[in-house]
C-alpha cells in the first residue's frame, strides 16, 4: 500500500469516526455515508467500516440485515491510547520501546506524565 493511499485511508477512517462520535445511536453503513461530507461509493463506506470493527475501533449490532456501528472508543484521546496499547504489544521489546517513546517527549509532557503515574500509584488506583 503506498504512503498516499495510508493517508487516505487514515483520514477516511478519521472522517468516519468523526460522524459516530457525533451520532445519538449506532449508524448503518447508508446513514454514515450520508452523514459524510465527501461522497464516497456505499461500498468503500461498508469496507471501511469492517476493517475499523476488525481493528477492535467500532462495535457493530444487528439491523435487519446488515449492521449498524457505534465507536468502541470515547473520543480520539482513547483512540490514540488504543493505538499506543496496540503497537506496544506488537513487539518484543516493551521497555525498549517505552524508552524511546519517553526520550522523545517534551519538558511539559514529562511533567503530565509523571502526574499520571503518580495517580495511577495511589492506593485504590490500578498500578
Amino acid at each position: 500500500m503506498t504512503e498516499d493511499i495510508r493517508r487516505q485511508a487514515g483520514e477516511l477512517e478519521a472522517a468516519v469516526l468523526v460522524v459516530l462520535w457525533a451520532a445519538d445511536r449506532p449508524l448503518t453503513p447508508p446513514e454514515v455515508q450520508a452523514a459524510l461530507t465527501e461522497p464516497l461509493a456505499r461500498t468503500t463506506v461498508a469496507t471501511t467500516l469492517a476493517r475499523l470493527h476488525a481493528k477492535g475501533t467500532l462495535d457493530r449490532v444487528r439491523a435487519g440485515r446488515a449492521y449498524a456501528y457505534s465507536p468502541a472508543v470515547e473520543d480520539r484521546a482513547a483512540l490514540a491510547a488504543q493505538r499506543m496499547h496496540t503497537e506496544l504489544d506488537k513487539g518484543d521489546d516493551r521497555q525498549g520501546v517505552l524508552a524511546r517513546f519517553v526520550s522523545r517527549l517534551t519538558s511539559a509532557d514529562e511533567v503530565v506524565l509523571r502526574e499520571l503515574l503518580e495517580q495511577a500509584a495511589e492506593p485504590g488506583e490500578r498500578s
